[in-house]
């Protein structure tokens, strides 16, 4: 382990033309908008458990060193990225705000059709070059890789889903990686990003991307978009650390 502490993260900078107009589709609603997305870092493969347990100074067996870090939920996931932007001597991207929740009562009870109060709020400096959890766009545009297609290539060489992890997540890796060197983007499991879903209809739900390891074929696709709690963990939901390039 290196001295200071900490497993490497591995990160590339994304090798296309700046700034890139990605197109983003929401199949639910049939809407299309697009996003300009400027430089940025990612990570080559999603946080494993062994970076997770040498920043945190938790422990479990070594085998599961290599294995991506699950059960996490969105703000577990955020609170990691100003973990690893201090411990790496760089200025946070986000700034944590928890507010206490109304007391309920009849006046404060949120209709099921309506999207429940947030009592956490968390402001990003766009300007910080801390670690982050990348945009939905950017997620999109790392994920794809310079293709065009729903896959950069054969999913059984690709990713870890339904029909070839034998029910079960596998360490990060071992798949071929895309164009750029970002390992398991699709299958394996899914990945926090930033971004709200759908603010008004769904409130504090932010986006997940990628596929995981029990997912059919047609869940680990580019364009596949979906949604849960940040508050909610999963044994096939994880993320990966994004960073902002200083100009």
């Amino acid at each position: 382990m290196p001295e200071d502490g900490h497993m490497p993260i591995t990160m590339v900078q994304v090798p296309a033309r700046f700034p890139v107009a990605e197109v983003m589709v929401d199949r639910r609603s049939g809407r299309t908008w697009t996003v300009e997305v400027g430089p940025f870092e990612i990570a080559t493969t999603v946080v494993t458990v062994g970076q997770w347990n040498a920043l945190l100074g938790t422990e479990t067996e070594p085998s599961q060193c290599d294995f991506p870090k699950v059960e996490i939920s969105w703000r577990q996931a955020v609170s990691f990225c100003n973990d690893m932007s201090l411990r790496h001597r760089l200025a946070p991207a986000y700034t944590i705000t928890t507010i206490d929740p109304p007391p309920r009562t009849r006046s404060t009870w949120t209709p099921h059709n309506e999207p429940a109060p947030d009592d956490w709020c968390v402001a990003w400096d766009r300007e910080a070059t801390g670690y982050r959890l990348p945009t939905d766009a950017e997620w999109q545009v790392a994920c794809r890789a310079g293709s065009t297609g729903p896959r950069y290539g054969d999913l059984d060489q690709i990713a870890w889903y339904e029909n070839n992890s034998h029910g079960c997540v596998h360490p990060v890796g071992r798949k071929t990686p895309n164009a750029w060197g970002l390992f398991d983007t699709l299958g394996g499991v899914w990945e926090w990003c930033w971004d709200q879903y759908d603010a008004e209809v769904y409130g504090s739900y932010r986006v997940i991307r990628g596929g995981g390891w029990s997912d059919p074929h047609w869940g680990c696709r580019a364009g596949v978009r979906r949604k849960t709690s940040p508050e909610a963990a999963f044994d096939d939901v994880g993320f990966r650390l994004a960073r902002t390039i200083a100009d």
